[in-house]
Formats: structure tokens, C-alpha cells, sequence
């Protein structure tokens, strides 16, 4: 039977040599442009900082109703699963601040760094793109993106003229909750004037599990999880002025999401968010430069989060003004780079509305940075490099004002050793000031359970990676595999002491006293992902792997880390057909910190896909069908704080349908 298997084995790969052989290695692949990246390329072309990019039935197929659950299988990124409204990226086990949320290149400048249960205040249902990214571009947008940056792309200000009216329109059903979900999108042109509409609505009930919801509990709830509900509108609309030298349009977009929270004590949030933004680009604006693009952007956030009675207790609020300019040069004797000025002023405050203790005063902060990055060729060897200087300040009402000089840089280097094949390293080092709800917290926190105790007098923290990567990008057969290290001084968590406290912050019984602290931590890893004719017609395929290590250097592991992961996916695309599955094992996590009390089990996430494309008029309209954990396995994340009393969602099937015009 041994030798059976071999020999089947032998054979299978035999075949698989044979067919990528037989394919050119020059594979026409879709261009697909990075716009946060300084220079506009495509994703095959960033070397130095990893991207992914979800677009097209890619982002449709793996959509969900949060940031966090639509990128939780990409390689290096996991969710905090903080229930169906509340789930934001992790990369590479940083979470936070640590990873920068963008919307058209701007910052979302929501509260969701601040804790896992505020839901980021981007919609991925109207994206035409979702990027992910690390390395040195992320330096053009914040010293603190120590884990990368997540971009989500609406093109609300449109940048180029439609010749005819385009647009996608979607409906979706689905199963587990009881949901129902409407999205569109149309754009369009008169004369020299480029217009946009987009707008999401979204009502999904509690939503079922396949056990019990408290791990280890038979007694506890079992059905639906208490509190998983959401209700979600998004609307969004942008103009602009588009002619050969460029273009410059202005936005607005309004969001309201109200979503449980699946805690013992079943709070809701109530959040709102409008923003008005500002863009430009000019190009050829002095002689030497390509472009100059600014950008402007306000927004004015607020959540509400309430106790089992849909009464207020805390109030979140932020109200934010970012600029950027950047400035692209020519090549100057071999480099070509990218230079710029951003500004923040922010003013955030976590307020109690019933008289007790704040939970964090109101604090303003501004920011200054200057950022450059370039690139160039050594002979074969691509090399790239950036910087960014940054002043932050921050000004609390009450207690002691703070300032911050940061400095952060990255270099890389990329030599392709055999045609199509490289290998590359990257190192940077970056800094980050402690975010205001780290230095002033001194207030209950319904929504967490927690009484957050903050230190003003923490140091910045300081974060230096070394990543060395060896890629296959051309052929039908492509590849890559990373390493990673990095060393992070003054690390900032937050540790659960096991105290009970009152909200008030006396001895109680009603929230656990959780307390900033700073210590010295490395995070290492690795990566890897083999795929089979991804973009082709026919069969196509995937395997990837990636596991993440976090510990304090005085000892026990860094609070919520991911499990290591594998996964497989297969999928066949021919003529107006579409299908595809994917497995992926999580391996249990009993990594803990000294705090934690819980391990959590191995699982098994098993998903399928089904389309089909006909043409009507002038309208391509697919019928779909999407099914996520189709064995009904009960599914605890180890990034989520709620990962002993809220599991995953169970069997789940949507039905949609989706024009295109």
C-alpha cells in the first residue's frame, strides 16, 4: 500500500511538472496597481514591500462582514473576531496601532486601534481593491505601522473619465444569521466632470454555533450567540475634474453601524462616522518631477457603548484633520523616489455618560512627518529605501502633556539569482509614540470588561526587523517563502491583573483591572505559499503556511497570538462557470501569557464556492453561491479576547446575485 501511495504521489507530480512545463513562463497575468504604493506599481512588482491585493471575484468571493473576517486567510494575517461587527487585520501578530487602516490612502481615523471590539470604519463591500502592505512604502503613512497597513480602495473621487455609465450591483442572502446584504457602485462622466455613488446596507441577526457557547460549558447557551447581531448603512459620493494635467475632486461618505457584543454582559455599539475628503494630482508640475499629489481629509467619529438596556455608558469620540502632500521626481542618477509632508491634528476622548470616571480625557494630538522613499538598480539587484522624521504631541486636559521625536527607516534589496527566481532581504527600523488611550486611560471600558489603567510616562516604543524572502513570480508555478524577526523594545500590552474592580476603580466584582504595561518583546516567523496557475482559466491552485511566535524577553509569550496555520484550495474556471474550495487547518494554541487561562483547540475551516456569468443586454449578471465552515466545526480564534464565550459562526450558505454594467 506504501508503495501504492508513492507511486500515486509520484505520478500526480509528475503530471503537474508536465502541464507547468508545457505553459510559458511568461504567463499573461492582469496588472493590478497598488495605489499605496509611492509609485503606482503593479502587485507582481513589489519586490521589497510583500502585497496582496484582493480585487474582482477574489474580494467578492472571500467578502464578509467585517475587515478583519474577508482578510483572515491571507498569508500572515489573522482577525481579532471580536463577534460579526467587530474584526480587524492582525499581521504577522500585531494588532492595533501597529497596523495602519487606510481608506483611499488616507487614514480611516476610527478608534478600532484602540481596542478589539470598535469595528474599523471602512466598508469592504463597495471596495474595488483591498491591499495589503509592509516594508518601506509603509513609511509614507505612519512611523507607528510596525505591522504593515491595510487599504481599502473605493475611488470615491474618481481619477479618470468614464466613457459610459459603469457601475455593480450586488445582493446577497445568508443562512446563518438570517442576513441580508445590498451593495452598489456607479460611476460616471459628463463632459470633463467624473462622478461616484456607492452605498452599503447590511441586517444580520445572532448568529448560530455549532456547540455550546462557553468553551468546556454543556450547560451554557447553545443555538444562536447572544448579541452577534449588526445593522449596517454606508453611503458614499465624490466628484471631480479631470483633464490632461491631472485632476482634483472632493468627497463625502456617512456610516452608521450598530453591532452586539457578545460578551456576558450583551453591550451594543452605536457607531457613526462622516468624513469629507480632498485629492489632487497635477502632473508634470516642475520640470524634474512627474507628479504632486495632495490630499485633505476630516472626519468626525463617534461610537456609543451600551449596557443590556440600550442605555449609554462610555462615548467615544474623534474628531481628526490629516494632510499630505507627495511629490514624485524623476530618475537623479539612477533613483527615483518619492518625497512628502502629512499633518495630523486630532482631538479623541472616551467619555463616561453617567458621571463616573472617564475612561480616557479628552486629548489632542497633532503630527508632523516628513517621509522619503526611492529606489534604484544596482546591476541585477533592485534597492529600495525610505525614511520618515515625525514630531507627535499629545495634550490631555487633564494630566501631563507628552511629546515624541520618531525616526524610522527601511532598506531592502532584491536579487533575481535565475531568471524569475529572487531573493531579497529587508531591514527597518521604525518607531512609535503610545497612543493616547496607552498613556491616559484611567476609566471602565463596558464593551471589554475592563477598568483600562494607562502610564504617561511611557517611552516610545522601537521596533527593528530584519526579513529575508526567496520568490518564484513568473511561470505557472509560482512561490514564495519568508522569514521574519522582530525585535521591538518597549513593547506596550495590556495585562490583565486578575483584580475585580467596581466602575468606579474600587475593589468589585464588575471588571477586571486591565493595565498598560511596557516591556522589551521579539515576534518571529515564517511564510510560505505555493500557487498553481492563479489567474488562468482551467484548474488553479494554492497552498500556503505561516506561524508566528510573540514572547517578552524577560519571559512567558505576548497576550492573543495566532495559531499556526496550513491551508489548501483548489478551483476550476471555464467559460461562464466559476468554483473553488479551501481547507485550512489552524493547529491548537497554548502559547499563552501569564494571564491568560486558556488554551484554545485545532480546527478545521472548510469553504466552497459556485458561479455562474450570463449576459443579458449589457449587463453581465453572476448567480453565486458562497459556503463557509461547511463541516459546522466550532471555531476559537486565539487573537480573539471573547475566544472562551464566543465562537465563530457555524455552517453558513449565502446566495447572491451581482450585475455588472
Amino acid at each position: 500500500m506504501k508503495n501504492q501511495r508513492t507511486l500515486l504521489a509520484s505520478a500526480i507530480l509528475s503530471a503537474f511538472s508536465t502541464l507547468a512545463a508545457a505553459q510559458s513562463n511568461d504567463a499573461v497575468v492582469p496588472q493590478v496597481v497598488v495605489t499605496a504604493t509611492p509609485f503606482g506599481n503593479s502587485a507582481s512588482d513589489q519586490i521589497l514591500a510583500p502585497a496582496k491585493v484582493l480585487a474582482g471575484d477574489e474580494l467578492r468571493d472571500k467578502a464578509g462582514s467585517s475587515l478583519g473576517e474577508t482578510l483572515s486567510q491571507e498569508l500572515g494575517v489573522s482577525a481579532s473576531a471580536f463577534g460579526a461587527g467587530a474584526s480587524r487585520p492582525i499581521i504577522r501578530g500585531l494588532e492595533g496601532a501597529r497596523v495602519k487602516m487606510l481608506e483611499n490612502g488616507m487614514a480611516v481615523s476610527d478608534v478600532s486601534g484602540l481596542s478589539n471590539d470598535h469595528a474599523v470604519a471602512a466598508e469592504g463591500a463597495v471596495a474595488q481593491q483591498i491591499e495589503i502592505l509592509r516594508g518601506p512604502a509603509a513609511l509614507l503613512y505612519g512611523s507607528g505601522a510596525i505591522g504593515g497597513l491595510v487599504n481599502v480602495v473605493n475611488e470615491r473621487i474618481p481619477t479618470a473619465l468614464e466613457p459610459k455609465l459603469t457601475g455593480q450591483l450586488e445582493v446577497r442572502a445568508s443562512s446563518v444569521d438570517d442576513g441580508r446584504n445590498a451593495s452598489g457602485t456607479v460611476d460616471g462622466s459628463a463632459g470633463k466632470f467624473a462622478w461616484h455613488v456607492d452605498g452599503n446596507a447590511r441586517n444580520a441577526g445572532d448568529y448560530k454555533i455549532p456547540g455550546n457557547r462557553v468553551m468546556g460549558d454543556p450547560d451554557s447557551a447553545s443555538g444562536h450567540l447572544p448579541h452577534s447581531d449588526t445593522k449596517e448603512r454606508n453611503a458614499g459620493l465624490g466628484g471631480s475634474f479631470v483633464d490632461s494635467w491631472g485632476f482634483i475632486g472632493a468627497s463625502v461618505s456617512h456610516l452608521t453601524n450598530v453591532y452586539g457584543i457578545p460578551s456576558d454582559e450583551g453591550s451594543k455599539i452605536d457607531q457613526k462616522q462622516t468624513r469629507y475628503d480632498i485629492d489632487s494630482l497635477v502632473k508634470a508640475p516642475f520640470d524634474g518631477f512627474e507628479t504632486f499629489k495632495f490630499k485633505a481629509g476630516y472626519t468626525d467619529y463617534q461610537h456609543a457603548e451600551l449596557n443590556d438596556e440600550n442605555a449609554p455608558e462610555v462615548i467615544f469620540q474623534n474628531h481628526s484633520l490629516e494632510t499630505r502632500f507627495e511629490l514624485t521626481h524623476k530618475p537623479v542618477a539612477g533613483w527615483h523616489g518619492t518625497f512628502g509632508v502629512q499633518t495630523e491634528n486630532t482631538r479623541f476622548s472616551a467619555l463616561s455618560a453617567e458621571g463616573g470616571p472617564d475612561t480616557v480625557p479628552v486629548t489632542r494630538s497633532t503630527s508632523k512627518a516628513a517621509f522619503l522613499v526611492e529606489e534604484t538598480d544596482f546591476g541585477p539587484v533592485r534597492f529600495n529605501a525610505g525614511g520618515r522624521v515625525e514630531r507627535v504631541e499629545r495634550e490631555p486636559v487633564t494630566g501631563v502633556d507628552r511629546s515624541f521625536n520618531l525616526q524610522s527607516g527601511s532598506v531592502g534589496a532584491m536579487w533575481p539569482f535565475i531568471p524569475g527566481y529572487g531573493l531579497g532581504a529587508t531591514l527597518s527600523y521604525a518607531q512609535r509614540a503610545p497612543s493616547t488611550e496607552e498613556l491616559y486611560s484611567a476609566g471602565p471600558h463596558d464593551a471589554t470588561v475592563t477598568f483600562d489603567v494607562g502610564n504617561a510616562d511611557f517611552k516610545k516604543e522601537t521596533s527593528r526587523n530584519i526579513e529575508l524572502t526567496v520568490q518564484k513570480t513568473t511561470g505557472l508555478v509560482r512561490w514564495k517563502a519568508n522569514l521574519f524577526r522582530n525585535k521591538v523594545s518597549d513593547f506596550i500590552y495590556g495585562h490583565i491583573t486578575g483584580n475585580l474592580l467596581d466602575a468606579e476603580g474600587n475593589p468589585g466584582d464588575e471588571l477586571r483591572e486591565r493595565i498598560f504595561e511596557q516591556a522589551d518583546a521579539t515576534i518571529h516567523g515564517a511564510e510560505a505559499e505555493l500557487e498553481y496557475n492563479p489567474t488562468g482559466a482551467g484548474w488553479s491552485g494554492r497552498v500556503f503556511a505561516d506561524t508566528t511566535r510573540g514572547k517578552l524577553d524577560r519571559g512567558g509569550s505576548l497576550p492573543l497570538q495566532p495559531a499556526t496555520r496550513v491551508g489548501a484550495s483548489t478551483a476550476y474556471k471555464m467559460g461562464a462557470w466559476r468554483a473553488g474550495l479551501s481547507l485550512v487547518h489552524a493547529q491548537s494554541q497554548d502559547r499563552l501569557a501569564s494571564f491568560e487561562t486558556s488554551d484554545t483547540p485545532s480546527y478545521n475551516q472548510l469553504n466552497a464556492n459556485v458561479s455562474y456569468t450570463q449576459k443579458i443586454g449589457g449587463y453581465d449578471l453572476t448567480w453565486f453561491m458562497l459556503a463557509k465552515n461547511l463541516t459546522n466545526d466550532e471555531i476559537r480564534v486565539s487573537t480573539s479576547v471573547l475566544k472562551d464565550i464566543s465562537p465563530l459562526p457555524g455552517r453558513n450558505v449565502v446566495f447572491g446575485v451581482r450585475a455588472k454594467f
